[in-house]
């Protein structure tokens, strides 16, 4: 099929920053682009060839939006996939297909599958809601500290707690949940693994994730991760067996812990273009979005290696402020050695709210953080 300068449409459900990133690619390539979002202020509305408004849960909406496409994939897993598994059957395509989905929006599912694949990951308890952990707290089957996270639609972050008393679930959704036993770990890592419509499959290499400590958020993403080389090839070949297990067609994040004693745990996966891989916009031979659509569009897997050593810092809205978005100190940073920030086109910051990232690249890894740590000093995204 020629995707080129044709009438062929590939449909993006999801209008936020990644899609937004994933149009610098199909622009550079003029792939014709059609985008579904619930806001008229979405980021992706000013880089795609049609916009449609609506909602993403919507059956209605998302099956009439994806018959008049050729290929449909998303930017978010949050969708609804009754309407996805109609389209699949009357001929769309679907990249990730739509039961890889169903085992990845829900963490329950998602849990219960590395359990039966072998795919080694923390302890947990399944709850269909939030009061039984109380009942199960009660009578000694479950013990503090754990990580409590609500199985539907937590995501980048939200959803997601660590319990440490009775007092900490006051205010949580009262639904499904999970309770993950708290595991030990010296490093978050991420590995990104690409696969096309052909079943050509490819790594990323490891990176390293240093996290907020209140948000929950990425604060920096570092690549290469600085670890030992046996350990990243543990991760990419664990990483690889999760992808291979699930099945599916794009890009597969997958976020694992190394505890104490170097084993490698899976922690979660998001089958999209993903936070831990914005790094590669700049240091990679072949960027995350680039990969995604490559795949999806059944062409050659580019070559995944690292040009240079990078650094990604986070930008959240700053605490306190919420209301007209203002870059305090841009200019400083755009000042700096290899610092490249992205903004992702959102006009509201409220306070941890992911407003853009900065990539820093160097040929040494050293500098590149420390440059990243005087960035994040630095640039503020204030309310004016």
């Amino acid at each position: 099929m020629n995707y080129f300068s044709s009438d062929f449409k590939l449909g993006i459900l999801g209008g936020g920053q990644l899609g937004k990133m994933m149009l610098y690619e199909t622009r550079k390539w003029d792939v014709f682009t059609k985008v579904l979002d619930a806001s008229a202020d979405a980021p992706s509305r000013m880089s795609c060839n049609e916009f449609v408004q609506g909602s993403l849960l919507d059956f209605d909406t998302v099956y009439n939006f994806g018959k008049d496409v050729d290929i449909l994939t998303i930017e978010i897993e949050n969708v609804n996939l009754d309407a996805l598994e109609k389209l699949e059957d009357e001929g769309v395509k679907v990249y990730p297909q739509p039961k890889a989905l169903r085992i990845i929006q829900n963490k329950a599912k998602q849990k219960l599958f590395y359990v039966d694949n072998n795919i080694p990951t923390a302890d947990f308890q399944r709850f269909a809601y939030l009061s039984e952990i109380e009942d199960s707290v009660g009578n000694g089957g479950l013990k503090f500290p754990f990580v409590w996270k609500v199985a539907q639609f937590g995501y980048d972050g939200q959803g997601v707690k660590v319990v440490r008393s009775l007092a900490d679930l006051e205010g949580l959704p009262t639904g499904e949940c999970i309770a993950e036993t708290m595991v030990p770990f010296k490093n978050e890592l991420a590995v990104i693994v690409s696969r096309n419509a052909e079943g050509e499959i490819k790594t990323y290499p490891v990176v390293e994730m240093e996290f907020h400590p209140e948000a929950n958020q990425v604060e920096y993403v570092i690549c290469p991760a600085r670890i030992d080389d046996k350990v990243a090839d543990k991760a990419r070949a664990l990483a690889l067996k999760v992808a291979d297990k699930i099945g599916l067609t794009g890009l597969l994040a997958v976020e694992m812990f190394q505890t104490e004693d170097d084993e490698i745990l899976v922690n979660e996966v998001a089958p999209r273009p993903h936070n831990s891989g914005h790094y590669s916009i700049e240091a990679s031979y072949t960027n995350q979005f680039e990969q995604h659509i490559r795949s999806i569009l059944g062409l050659p897997l580019g070559n995944t290696d690292s040009k240079v050593a990078g650094v990604m810092v986070n930008l959240v809205g700053a605490e306190g402020h919420t209301g007209n978005v203002f870059y305090k100190n841009i200019n400083e940073i755009l000042a700096m050695e290899g610092v490249t920030p992205h903004i992702y086109g959102k006009a509201q910051t409220r306070p941890f709210r992911k407003m853009g990232h900065v990539t820093i690249v160097n040929s040494d890894l050293n500098k590149a953080r420390a440059i990243a740590e005087k960035v994040k000093e630095t640039i503020q995204v204030i309310s004016k």
